[in-house]
């Protein structure tokens, strides 16, 4: 079976690992546009905190973690093992220590189905300021020794290079559906037809407009994130926890090289504007400072812009596209690609090759 996948960001090199790894011939089609949601997050896997999303986003986020613990050592087979990931643990961060009691309880509730939780506990400000040096003061926190953290640019390119060596081919291009009698037949890229049994559009926030003119609304618009990356010359952060502030939709995370990263922002209505803008930079370093003052001496590396694709009710949408057979979506995810990505992948691959579609996936069909 001939499969091409439009996009290769996470969710697409996701797609055509898994395809790739059943054998599948798979053809990726990337354009290369700047903005990839991928090549800017954070890659935060500590999803059993979310209160916001629904309980069947919730299900398909804590099987994605757990997935995990199958996706990296699976990789590590292959000779890929430089992926920036290790389990840190993350700390909810609250002055007041009353507010962390609704959070544990939910958490702990939920660590009976997910043992990748790890152990939970309550720290109080020197035990939290041991863990992660540059921390405030006056911050307790509930630590979740399960948390994680990966380097979503290594990962992509991690699945991209086994996919390849299992067979598939990457091409850059600007590729378009070719859609016959109600069915998905292929793309054209630059011209040329690429022939397939079924399309999966992996596009990000691009996809709409790849679906539109076969009257397919993608309830999916680009929300512009601008993270900052920091650097502590001469400080080991290799095991600092993830940080996550009760009070705000924020976080801090730490890498190998002595770099902090810290987020971002949540711009809706942005479109397509890709600069890193003055205000969005102050509002996000104002408040890792607030957060971890001993980052006040760090030096400024980078700013990175991504466009996460968010739909319209906040969950991933996967599964068949309505009214075209052989047309499959991949996108949605959000803040949570990095999450979701592989597991959901994994699911809908088995979908395109027509096998059973998993159950979890009805609850996130267009």
């Amino acid at each position: 079976m001939r499969i091409v996948v439009i996009g290769g960001g996470i969710v697409g090199a996701s797609i055509a690992y898994h395809l790739a790894c059943k054998r599948a011939e798979v053809i990726v089609v990337e354009r290369g546009d700047a903005g990839r949601a991928t090549s800017a997050g954070a890659g935060i896997i500590c999803p059993w905190l979310d209160r916001e999303n629904s309980q069947a986003f919730y299900e398909l986020a804590y099987r994605s973690a757990a997935y995990y613990d199958d996706l990296i050592p699976a990789l590590a087979e292959e000779g890929e093992t430089e992926l920036g990931f290790r389990r840190t643990g993350a700390m909810l961060l609250a002055i007041d220590s009353d507010a962390l009691a609704g959070p544990e309880a939910l958490v702990r509730a939920r660590a009976e189905a997910a043992p990748q939780v790890g152990q939970i506990s309550r720290l109080d400000p020197a035990q939290a300021q041991d863990l992660f040096p540059a921390l405030d003061k006056q911050f307790s926190a509930l630590h979740i020794a399960g948390g994680a953290r990966l380097n979503g640019r290594l990962l992509a390119g991690a699945l991209e290079r086994v996919s390849v060596r299992r067979g598939a081919i990457w091409r850059r291009g600007d590729a378009n559906l070719v859609v016959e009698r109600g069915r998905a037949t292929g793309v054209t890229v630059d011209g040329e037809t690429l022939a397939a049994d079924a399309v999966v559009v992996a596009a990000g926030s691009w996809a709409p407009e790849l679906l539109e003119r076969f009257g397919i609304t993608l309830p999916v618009k680009p929300q512009r994130g601008q993270i900052v990356h920091l650097r502590l010359p001469g400080v080991d952060t290799t095991s600092w926890p993830v940080l996550h502030p009760a009070d705000a939709d924020s976080y801090l995370v730490t890498f190998d090289d002595s770099r902090v990263v810290v987020g971002a922002t949540r711009e809706t209505g942005s479109g397509f504007d890709y600069r890193v803008t003055a205000g969005g930079i102050h509002d996000v370093i104002r408040e890792a400072l607030r957060v971890a003052p001993g980052l006040a001496a760090a030096t400024l590396v980078e700013t990175r812009v991504g466009f996460r694709p968010v739909s319209a009710t906040s969950n991933p949408l996967l599964g068949p596209a309505p009214g075209i057979a052989g047309l499959f979506i991949g996108n949605g995810m959000g803040a949570n690609g990095l999450t979701l990505a592989p597991y959901s992948a994994s699911l809908l691959a088995s979908q395109v090759l027509g096998e059973p579609a998993s159950p979890l996936l009805a609850a996130f069909h267009l």
